[in-house]
């Protein structure tokens, strides 16, 4: 069923029922000071002879609530038999359902969804009466027609989710992506890893004209999951005025754009992942990457400031829509949230590490969210950072010099991507999040592998030569971020690689753009950035440095086949 979400206000007793085959949708409001409202849809999503399954989505239309229980009552001998994901009773024909410790919290427009087995004889007819939090919602709808006569598989265990996702699963392998990788030169010993899947703008949630939509992706994953567990993992990516600090990955919304974000946008990819048909699949969701960190390094009082970063912080939409989307998301049962956290490179120094980490969980907490929504973070999206250097430590000096005085590191707190990973997941726990959160880290770019890796330390000389001669990551600069010259393919994805590290992932699919070398016309919003033009001399936030990119590079996403072969060839581990 496809449905939408709204606040209704101000309106007085107003019940809309929609009723097709096996399934009712219904909608109270009431007006006053309590502003109290809420959408209820039950599907009957299997029958059989003296047996049913169903799926009930609880939507908020009203005030934030902190609890919930959903109550109604059958006309026939209906029982239930087994639930998940909500508490549920029954005496007589009276049912409650009652939210579980994770999905209790509903904002303004949140949804919830919960499943049950039960038995029956003669008519199972949809409840014609449902209260939420005591809120009556009035509606009936006639039994299915033609119910599908198997039993329902086994549901998933009541309780928390997995606490890695990623172990004991599989991962989903874009079949899109996959093909165009297979048909470079040498693809083929790539093309079945798994990567992310962008949802860029909001056509690509449906999808069209011979590119597949969220629901297309998901449908490939329930033929490729067998009867193991199955990780998807989408990209959520359209925040309005999004990444306020480039041209390249510019998007459809603009800054004010916060009402179109949740309702065209995060409002139907929640609507999608809910239905129960996908219940069995572990989706990953990396949330809103370039974003929020941007509230602390490119605003007003930095050198590096831009105009449209302080509107973004003045108006509160990054903060608001990663909210919004954490909180819907996170909702349902099978959807585990990772807020991108930068990279290294980025917040490794002391005024952005503990700054960005603040905003992280002001996001986490806003629009009805709450830090239970986060599962984890994830480092490295789509950015080029060493996974460990094993040549030099920030601890390390030369002649008394540190090594956080040389030229690279530049007084940063890390070297690599790995020991950045686990001092933030260490921070945020500090402030509150679940301490069994975990990371991820984006490998797909940061090999740095072929015959300039270096197989020692650097010279001794002084700390420049040392650090310079020894790192693996050889941009010129670590601000560099466009289609790097020399980066290859880094660690295969893979479960549980390090502690507090859930995976290492390609979330970024290799040999997809990162920007265009020059101005090319678009429909979709995306500027051009003289950071992927490799004729660039710089600015101020690669120590105005040469870009370092690869020529004649297309729109980001776009397929690049030069920056897979550059990411092949220099591919760590070797293929």
């Amino acid at each position: 069923m496809s449905r939408t979400t709204r606040r209704t206000a101000l309106m007085a007793a107003l019940g809309l029922i929609t009723a097709t085959g096996a399934t009712a949708t219904v909608m109270t409001t009431t007006a006053g000071a309590a502003a109290t409202g809420c959408k209820v849809e039950y599907q009957i999503t299997s029958q059989w002879n003296t047996g049913f399954g169903a799926n009930v989505v609880v939507t908020n239309t009203g005030d934030p609530v902190s609890a919930w229980s959903l109550e109604w009552s059958y006309a026939g001998d209906q029982k239930v038999t087994q639930g998940w994901n909500a508490a549920i009773s029954q005496s007589g024909a009276a049912v409650t359902a009652k939210n579980v410790a994770y999905n209790g919290s509903l904002a303004t427009g949140g949804s919830t969804s919960f499943g049950f087995n039960g038995s029956y004889s003669g008519t199972n007819s949809v409840p014609a009466t449902f209260k939420l939090n005591g809120v009556t919602c009035n509606g009936a709808t006639e039994p299915p027609t033609t119910p599908p006569t198997t039993p329902p598989t086994t549901p998933p265990p009541s309780g928390s989710k997995a606490d890695n996702p990623y172990a004991g699963a599989k991962v989903y392998v874009n079949p899109e992506w996959s093909a165009k990788a297979a048909a470079e030169p040498g693809g083929a010993k790539v093309s079945n890893q798994p990567t992310g899947v962008w949802l860029d703008r909001i056509a690509a949630i449906s999808g069209g004209n011979g590119v597949m939509g969220l629901r297309d992706h998901l449908d490939a994953a329930l033929a490729q999951k067998g009867s193991g567990e199955l990780v998807v993992q989408l990209v959520i990516y359209d925040l309005p005025g999004r990444d306020c600090a480039a041209l390249a990955s510019n998007g459809e919304l603009g800054p004010t754009e916060i009402d179109r974000y949740k309702t065209q946008y995060i409002d139907p990819i929640a609507a999608i992942l809910a239905d129960r048909k996908y219940a069995g699949l572990r989706i990953v969701t990396t949330v809103e990457i370039d974003s929020l960190p941007n509230l602390v390094t490119n605003v007003s009082g930095r050198p590096t400031a831009t105009a449209n970063c302080d509107a973004m912080k003045t108006n509160g939409n990054y903060i608001k829509g990663v909210g919004y989307a954490l909180n819907k998301l996170g909702s349902i049962a099978n959807v585990y949230n990772y807020v991108d956290a930068g990279h290294h490179g980025w917040l490794g120094w002391d005024d952005n590490f503990g700054a960005s980490a603040e905003i992280f969980k002001q996001a986490a907490s806003a629009e009805g969210s709450s830090l239970s929504r986060v599962h984890g973070f994830i480092v490295n999206t789509a950015n080029y950072s060493a996974l460990k250097e094993d040549h030099f430590s920030i601890g390390d000096s030369v002649g008394g010099t540190s090594v956080r005085q040389s030229k690279w590191v530049d007084w940063n707190r890390y070297t690599d991507e790995l020991s950045y990973a686990q001092a933030m997941r260490a921070k945020l726990v500090s402030l509150g999040f679940d301490p069994q959160i975990g990371m991820l880290i984006d490998t797909s770019r940061n090999g740095w592998g072929g015959t300039a890796r270096p197989t020692g330390p650097g010279a001794l000389t002084n700390v420049d030569t040392y650090v310079n001669g020894g790192r693996y990551d050889r941009r010129i600069h670590a601000g560099n971020w466009c289609n790097q010259s020399g980066a290859g393919l880094g660690e295969r994805p893979q479960a549980a690689p390090a502690a507090g590290i859930d995976a290492y992932v390609w979330m970024k699919p290799p040999g997809e753009s990162d920007g265009a070398s020059k101005e090319i016309p678009n429909d979709e919003g995306k500027g051009f950035d003289r950071m992927c033009d490799p004729t660039y001399p710089g600015n101020a936030r690669n120590g105005n440095s040469m870009s370092g990119a690869l020529p004649n590079a297309p729109l980001s996403g776009r397929w690049f086949s030069a920056q897979f072969q550059e990411l092949l060839k220099n591919a760590h581990p070797a293929l």
